[in-house]
């Protein structure tokens, strides 16, 4: 069983940081935050954030164990899932949405 959250701790961790940013994103626009909408401080907070989340994938990868065998090979590849996954479907939100 510890075997299968190892191996879903990448994907659980880019589906955190998705709702972080989406609910960040949506509370900036909805003019929470501040009257300007997306100005330069609310692109900055996302960009902080974004950084944040793929930095976190690092001590989880180390935290991983390492070896050749599969049971240590499919938990690291869940990270690198998770990794591509919060960079490439944030990417949009945080640099290029408006609101």
């Amino acid at each position: 069983m510890r075997w299968l959250f190892l191996t879903l701790a990448g994907p659980t961790l880019w589906a955190v940081m998705f709702s972080i940013v989406y609910a960040l994103h949506g509370v900036v626009c909805a003019g929470v935050a501040g009257p300007e909408g997306l100005g330069l401080g609310a692109r900055w907070m996302l960009i902080v954030v974004w950084v944040l989340g793929l930095a976190a994938f690092v001590p989880l990868y180390r935290a991983l164990p390492h070896g050749g065998e599969l049971t240590q090979y499919l938990p690291r590849l869940g990270v690198w899932i998770g990794l591509a996954a919060t960079a490439f479907t944030l990417f949009p939100v945080v640099f290029v949405t408006s609101c």
